[in-house]
């Protein structure tokens, strides 16, 4: 049944999806200089705005931390035009004058973009900046928490494109956002980069529609015996701290082997994490996890003395995560599910080969093809965990946050991780611009048919007469 907010978003919809099938075909026209122009205004615009749009954030959702939301914008925008701006998406990307080939890019069209209300103005920031440099029209929509600030952030955005010598209506971004309303767009648009939870973007992937989504991140941290285990705690607790770990490559457990328990555990006491005893565990385990396995909304993005109250519990205002040695992994076991805040599971295995065993059972537990860490200066078991993980992002001696948005590593920054084939993902890789263009190829010949191999060579006659004689005795023999 369709409800009148329903009717009223379906509508809204399809003026949208009119507008901006007009501006994505004026922007086909456009020229790479013209698109890295109106990008670079983008990208300023954006800084200008950072601070402001933090603040909305924190102010409309209740989740995360104002300072870090701050960084997350300055990321989606000059950190990302850092990396994209030289970047060849408009018209011949690629020649091989030798081989003769040309790449030629074709923008997909109108894109739709999902935002989460975990990371709003970041990810619009980031799919407006990605959708205008590969010259493609975009639409948003919003979480409706998150609805004002991410129509604040597309405001933003346009004014700036517009000023640079954009289209109208290049970027839209819905104001009455509905299921039944998002569903009708990602019907009727050319791609979609769908951001936000499990079932919205299982529902992206069954629209009929070619689309990038990103599953959840149940990251395990793996600290090897011969990790800097100081330097190891200090980067895990860093990235889980980070907007109180809404990002969904934050770290979920830590996984350390029997040999070093004492000193890890030592060390996360010394720098601000709470170990919770069986008691306290199944108070915030309780408050963790919803009846049916589900995340309880209320403790993502808080911090960890505010889930403590939830929880009833009251802690020093030093703590900055909850930690519990978790006896398993399942639906049982509610630190080992993917957490989106400061909370922690904690588990110690005999070796690095039971190590591998437990980062393999978190992964499957609502995490496959995302992001694994791993701290260890042994690079053969390094490689193995490369090798046998999976997980689409093996992060070595980094924060995971950090490092797997590519903001302490040298992978694409992106606030869209693809999880793969495994993980039900159409790419395994962050998405750039270069994943919203469609490459033509032209080739021309450089060899003639018959020169082929196994093809007869047109100077090479064939013996008719020779071959059906040999023909005919081979079949007189089978008789």
């Amino acid at each position: 049944m369709l409800y009148d907010q329903d009717l009223l978003s379906i509508q809204e919809v399809r003026q949208m999806i009119k507008k901006a099938k007009v501006a994505a075909k004026k922007m086909s026209q456009f020229s790479q200089m013209q698109i890295d122009t109106i990008v670079e205004q983008m990208v300023k615009a954006a800084v200008a705005h950072a601070e402001e749009l933090a603040k909305l954030a924190v102010e409309e959702t209740g989740f995360g931390v104002y300072k870090d939301k701050v960084t997350k914008n300055y990321f989606a925008s000059k950190i990302l035009h850092d990396y994209i701006k030289d970047m060849k998406t408009v018209g011949v990307i690629h020649e091989d004058k030798e081989k003769k080939l040309l790449e030629i890019a074709v923008p997909v069209g109108v894109v739709a973009g999902l935002i989460p209300s975990t990371n709003p103005t970041s990810t619009a920031i980031y799919k407006c900046i990605i959708a205008m440099k590969s010259a493609n029209s975009i639409i948003l929509s919003p979480h409706p928490s998150a609805r004002g600030v991410i129509s604040k952030t597309c405001e933003i955005l346009t004014r700036a494109a517009k000023e640079a010598g954009a289209p109208d209506d290049v970027f839209q971004c819905m104001s009455m956002p509905t299921l039944q309303g998002t569903r009708e767009l990602m019907k009727n648009v050319d791609l979609i980069l769908a951001t936000g939870g499990k079932d919205m973007v299982k529902a992206a992937y069954s629209s009929g529609v070619p689309a990038l989504g990103v599953g959840p991140g149940n990251v395990p941290a793996f600290i090897e015996k011969s990790a800097d285990i100081k330097k190891a705690v200090e980067r895990i607790l860093v990235s889980k701290t980070f907007d109180n770990g809404v990002i969904c490559a934050s770290e979920q457990a830590v996984v350390t082997e029997d040999c070093i328990k004492d000193t890890v555990r030592t060390e996360l006491i010394a720098q601000g994490a709470y170990f919770l005893d069986e008691e306290e565990a199944q108070k915030v385990g309780k408050v963790i996890m919803k009846t049916g396995g589900k995340l309880n909304a209320a403790i993502v993005g808080k911090s960890a003395n505010a889930i403590a109250k939830i929880a009833g519990l009251s802690l020093s205002q030093e703590v900055r995560v909850l930690i519990y040695e978790e006896k398993g992994v399942g639906i049982n076991y509610p630190f080992s599910i993917e957490k989106l805040s400061p909370v922690l599971a904690f588990y110690v295995e005999k070796d690095w080969v039971s190590a591998c065993e437990r980062c393999i059972e978190i992964l499957e537990f609502g995490g496959i093809g995302h992001s694994l860490v791993i701290h260890s200066q042994d690079e053969s078991i390094i490689r193995e965990f490369a090798l046998k993980k999976p997980a689409s992002r093996i992060l070595v001696n980094t924060p995971s946050t950090h490092g797997a948005i590519g903001a302490t590593t040298h992978l694409a920054p992106a606030l869209t991780l693809g999880c793969g084939a495994i993980g039900g993902s159409a790419t395994s890789d962050n998405v750039t611009p270069l994943h919203l263009i469609n490459i033509k190829h032209t080739a021309y010949g450089v060899k003639e048919a018959y020169e082929v191999e196994g093809i007869p060579k047109k100077s090479e006659e064939i013996d008719l007469e020779a071959l059906t004689e040999k023909v005919m005795e081979i079949l007189k023999n089978l008789k």
